[in-house]
């Protein structure tokens, strides 16, 4: 049996307005437990020796979601952001963004370059935030960097995987989503060929370090071929 260490945890936050209306809470109080769940999986991460971790934040389609909501989530991205940067500086983690991020505003933007360029220096641990991201756009987003860069040969995975958005970063091992729902939804469409899925129903806000025991247990169970019997 196979026993591939686990070096790269993708994470579908899944379940913060349900959380927040079984406490008959505003759905963005959901989204605020959702952050403090976020920085209690980052430091669980980093004590099981996990050295990437990828987080689905916010999806090309949740843009449907009420003005509202969509515009609460920016205030949090911001807040957040700016107020995590010198922590994240002192835990030596590097950040980095994945997704279009140019259609985000002007001054979101601004702040995730900002967060990249100051933590590009860490090497050993990475975080990485999908945002406005969806994999079919990733796709298609590579395909025409390829077009533009008029290339004749014919396309390899190794060309389409260079025009990633992070093409540098691991395929995840593990995509770990709660809330109990059991679909991809968009995520890590190319890079989630060969990972493991563990499914919980235990919505986010209330995911914990024991939470991300169980999933890591869970995938050293398993046994993983890569399509040989």
């Amino acid at each position: 049996m196979e026993k591939k260490k686990l070096e790269h945890v993708a994470i579908i936050m899944d379940g913060n307005g349900r959380w927040a209306k079984a406490k008959r809470l505003p759905r963005i109080m959901g989204h605020h437990a959702g952050v403090r769940a976020v920085e209690r999986t980052v430091r669980a991460a980093k004590e099981l020796g996990i050295p990437y971790v990828s987080l689905y934040a916010f999806s090309t389609e949740n843009w449907k979601r009420s003005q509202s909501e969509v515009a609460g989530l920016m205030g949090l991205f911001r807040y957040y952001m700016r107020s995590k940067l010198a922590e994240l500086c002192k835990e030596e983690c590097r950040v980095r963004f994945a997704g279009d991020l140019d259609a985000l505003p002007d001054d979101i933007v601004q702040i995730l370059r900002e967060v990249e360029e100051r933590t590009k220096i860490y090497a050993e641990r990475q975080l990485i935030i999908c945002l406005n991201y969806g994999g079919r756009k990733e796709i298609l987003d590579a395909i025409n960097k390829i077009t533009a860069q008029n290339i004749k040969v014919p396309i390899t995975e190794e060309i389409l995987r260079a025009n990633l958005y992070l093409p540098d970063v691991p395929d995840p091992d593990l995509i770990i989503r709660t809330s109990g729902e059991l679909r991809l939804s968009n995520f890590w469409l190319w890079q989630s060929s060969y990972s493991e899925y563990y499914f919980t129903g235990q919505y986010w806000p209330d995911f914990d370090k024991a939470s991300l025991e169980e999933a890591a247990k869970d995938y050293y169970e398993r046994e993983r071929r890569y399509g040989k019997a």
